[in-house]
């Protein structure tokens, strides 16, 4: 009897470690793996996942993430090789302590003392990277020059570790770098500590991304990484992904009626309906081998493209909802690349490379002369009407680094809108008139004259007759990202494409 007694209360043991431990360490909502507190905090942690939003309030208390261990909340993801990790966090309220935590993390185990690497952003605004080298040894730091941070971005190359962080609207200043061997496969995640193990505290992260990228060996425009198509939302600059596939999918504009997205991919256009989240390839019948730049007109009927079929880019129109093309520019001439429609419908205007240099061109829209009205030695690109039908927006290297200008609708007066320390692609007016965006490459990845695939970028914004530049979306991408007008008719949102070797279940998939 007394056996059979100590055997039940063993078994019932057995069984409550079993359910702690399920509380513990539970499966990871939206893109994680799993959800652990890290040592033994006297209150647990937890995750709220808004699947619309895709948004993450994790909970988290805990003593410290200091000295030789560690006590706090980790929602986590097993991940190899290099990565990018980024994310924009804020704390729910104004909190108890100091040293209350949130960030990024990425640690060798699961185990309170485990070696370790994060970028943290404290209470009181410290932003800091800290490291335990080796498991049980002792906690240090990096400090940086930003305070309160609400971007940070955590990225893996080898067996070193880089930190970026930003206020929100900000590009990233100083990086941090700290070279440490954790191991090829690591736990990569989200985290918060309260500092104080009576304390809960809640901090809200937004676009949670973890990107895998781009090998050194990738041959670029034969080998791709896979895409997705995000929405923005130009008030709260929060990204929702919509749409995955392990091919490259690029330059989405958004139509009219605000019920698709049009995009390429492999030569092909496809009409993307947002309420279903559904591609279907859209027909342009002898117009082959599409490429990124097409163009839908303002009055939502129309779309000119640019198509390489058998030889260099020719530009066409076609309508919005497929048929067969109809080429308007001159086949004899250079490479064509269309990129706006003027408001009446009347005209379109592109890049054209003729005779080794590439300039802006307005033709009619049914074709007929085209005229130059860029002459400067270097590239000129990406023009685009504003919706007043007043201006052209384009970018040029003709100062430098590549920037945006802006001429009057016959080309004359051309006049420089950014003049910073980036290089500035693809000015896209707002349907409302008073907002461009574009995209920014960093000028230690990218030659002026180039927009290449796998880079980090921002998009950012500003008025549309100049004034302060506000970062929108920090990501992985450039070619394809934004290269065509992405609006939404209303001015509140723009679709875009980000990059990355690392699908998630969280997301509609394409199907093959």
């Amino acid at each position: 009897m007394f056996k059979k007694l100590i055997c039940t209360i063993i078994v019932a043991l057995t069984a409550l470690t079993q359910i702690d431990l399920v509380h513990a360490q539970s499966a990871g909502p939206g893109i994680f793996d799993g959800q652990t507190d890290i040592g033994s905090p006297k209150i647990k942690g937890g995750t709220v996942y808004n699947t619309q939003s895709q948004q993450y309030t994790v909970s988290g208390s805990g003593t410290n993430i200091w000295a030789d261990k560690d006590e706090f909340h980790f929602v986590w993801k097993k991940i190899k090789g290099d990565f990018i990790m980024r994310t924009n966090g804020a704390f729910v309220g104004t909190g108890k302590e100091d040293h209350r935590k949130f960030g990024l993390m990425v640690r060798k185990s699961l185990d309170a003392n485990s070696a370790h690497v994060n970028s943290v952003v404290h209470g009181d605004g410290l932003t800091s990277m800290q490291y335990r080298k080796v498991n049980g040894g002792t906690t240090d730091e990096k400090k940086s020059d930003i305070k309160g941070a609400d971007v940070l971005q955590l990225e893996r190359v080898g067996n070193t570790f880089i930190m970026s962080a930003a206020r929100k609207g900000d590009v990233f200043e100083k990086e941090e770098k700290l070279d440490i061997d954790l191991g090829d496969e690591v736990y990569v995640g989200i985290f918060v500590c309260s500092h104080n193990p009576a304390v809960v505290e809640k901090t809200v992260f937004s676009n949670v991304r973890i990107v895998k990228p781009a090998p050194a060996d990738l041959v670029t425009y034969k080998q791709y990484l896979g895409s997705s198509i995000e929405l923005l939302d130009m008030g709260t600059h929060n990204s929702r992904i919509i749409y995955q596939s392990p091919k490259s999918l690029q330059a989405p504009n958004w139509t009219k009626d605000n019920k698709s997205l049009i995009y390429n991919s492999d030569g092909f256009l496809y009409k993307f309906n947002l309420a279903t989240s559904t591609p279907a390839v859209l027909n342009t019948g002898k117009a082959k081998n599409n490429n990124n730049d097409h163009v839908i007109s303002f009055d939502g009927k129309m779309l000119t493209i640019s198509s390489g079929d058998g030889g260099s880019s020719k530009g066409y129109t076609v309508s919005v909802n497929g048929g067969e093309a109809t080429m308007v520019t001159n086949p004899k001439a250079g490479a064509s690349y269309m990129h706006g429609w003027s408001p009446d419908g009347k005209y379109l205007v592109f890049c054209g490379e003729r005779g080794g240099e590439y300039d802006v061109y307005r033709i009619p829209a049914n074709g007929g002369r085209e005229e130059r009205f860029t002459t400067s030695p270097g590239l000129d690109d990406g023009p685009e009407y504003t919706p007043d039908g007043r201006y052209i927006y384009f970018n040029s290297v003709r100062s430098g680094l590549m920037q945006v200008w802006r001429m009057d609708a016959d080309g004359k007066n051309q006049t420089q809108i950014t003049s910073d320390d980036f290089n500035n692609w693809f000015p896209h007016v707002s349907p409302d008139g008073k907002s461009i965006v574009f995209i920014t490459f960093l000028k230690s990845e990218v030659k002026p004259g180039d927009h290449p695939f796998y880079k980090h970028v921002y998009i950012r914004t500003m008025p549309v007759g100049g004034g302060p530049v506000k970062v929108v979306a920090y990501l992985y991408g450039g070619q394809g990202t934004i290269n065509t007008p992405s609006w939404s008719p209303d001015s509140k949102h723009i679709a875009f494409v980000s990059n990355s070797d690392l699908l998630f279940s969280a997301f509609p998939k394409a199907k093959n």
